[in-house]
């Protein structure tokens, strides 16, 4: 990438931004954090449920709005909805507050969701580079993986004892953290002409439903993506230090494992380009889709494993850093700028309906254990992966 332009500020920016923004000092002891306040396993899918909600509620609108006033001040709003979000789980003791916490969780992440894409691409147009967008995002997403190193490690050696306090304590610290990043995100600079549509706002959605049609396989390809992401890594995720602690190992090393998958995906996220550079995108995402689904079946089998665990956490976290920004680079190619955040707004709509049934269906067999869970989460993984993902071609006319 050029050094020296608005791509290049905004790309680095961001990076920090997303830096400090994901220090979650409760992420590694999240499940455990959720059975000490009374929660279960159906619980905690019910909280994925709420979530997908909040994206569902919030996508299209919060899409037109970036469309309409930029990006910035789409993150600004969306990264303060988040410290409420965060900060209410101090106090969440009941089930309606972790959901209510859910909820607005969800509903935050839409004002980031088509808008960060749409700002990265448009940032790269700038300088001819829009064909480097996955490479950009691939660096952009692997801040997350190198905060996290330390982050999981403190996070499980302070809440050592499982104690409401060391609980209180992380979720404090999350807020502190998530402060910088909107001090942060109030120093990246919006593209020429971005966050200037003034025309009718259901002729917005329209134009975005129009550039869908005029690629149908946009909607397959997202298909594919979503139904191995969800079963995958956000199911999955959700139950990292459960899991480790049921295969034996102490809690205050799992800091120490969650950390080394975030070293390991950090290196993943950071060679993208290197990858797509060997192979084709397409190919990386069919590959990546049977990954997916080989390592939820062992972990229907063999999770209670400690060596095979750590097999299976590392083959999901290469999954989770590698589909998502080759998704995005062969979906934005073909995206009409001026409805660049409403169009993808409106696929993650798509996104969130599969989020509320596959959630539901996981939830209503997650109380026949583990296993059951895993094995039905592999079966929609299997139907994702094998969805056929096409060629699109760019139209260069499109501005």
């Amino acid at each position: 990438m050029k050094q020296g332009t608005l791509a290049s500020r905004n790309i680095r920016v961001l990076f920090w931004a997303e830096l400090f923004g994901s220090v979650r000092f409760i992420q590694p002891v999240l499940a455990l954090f959720y059975f000490s306040r009374g929660l279960d396993e159906a619980d905690i899918l019910w909280l994925l449920l709420f979530w997908s909600i909040g994206v569902l509620v919030g996508e299209i609108p919060t899409g037109m709005f970036a469309d309409r006033y930029g990006a910035k001040l789409s993150f600004v709003i969306g990264a303060l909805l988040s410290i409420v979000s965060h900060g209410l789980l101090i106090w969440a003791y009941d089930p309606w507050l972790f959901f209510a916490s859910s909820l607005l969780s969800g509903f935050s992440v839409t004002f980031f969701s088509g808008a960060d894409e749409a700002f990265i691409y448009e940032s790269l147009k700038e300088s001819n580079e829009e064909n480097m967008l996955d490479k950009a995002l691939g660096i952009i997403q692997s801040a997350q993986f190198m905060v996290m190193v330390v982050v999981l490690i403190l996070g499980a050696i302070i809440a050592k004892d499982l104690t409401d306090g060391q609980f209180k304590l992380l979720i404090g610290l999350g807020v502190f953290f998530q402060i910088i990043q909107i001090v942060l995100l109030c120093f990246i600079k919006n593209p020429a002409g971005h966050g200037s549509y003034q025309e009718n706002p259901f002729k917005q959605v329209k134009e975005g439903m129009l550039a869908i049609k005029k690629a149908p396989q946009l909607v397959w390809m997202f298909l594919n993506i979503t139904l191995v992401f969800i079963p995958t890594v956000a199911i999955f995720n959700n139950f990292n230090d459960k899991l480790l602690r049921d295969a034996g190992l102490p809690v205050y090393l799992i800091g120490f494992v969650l950390a080394g998958l975030s070293i390991f995906s950090f290196f993943v996220s950071r060679s993208i380009g290197w990858m797509t550079s060997r192979i084709s995108r397409i190919a990386l995402l069919y590959i990546t889709g049977g990954i997916a689904v080989f390592s939820l079946l062992l972990a229907a089998f063999f999770r209670e494993t400690l060596w095979i665990l750590f097999i299976i956490m590392m083959l999901i976290h290469f999954v989770g850093a590698v589909r998502y920004p080759v998704y995005a680079q062969l979906a934005n190619d073909i995206i009409p700028s001026n409805v660049r955040a409403t169009t993808i707004s409106l696929l993650s709509i798509i996104d969130s309906i599969c989020d509320l049934v596959v959630f539901s269906s996981i939830a209503s067999i997650a109380a026949f254990g583990f296993e059951t869970m895993f094995l039905g989460a592999a079966v929609i993984a299997i139907i994702g992966s094998l969805l056929p993902i096409h060629p699109v071609t760019i139209r260069k006319n499109e501005s």
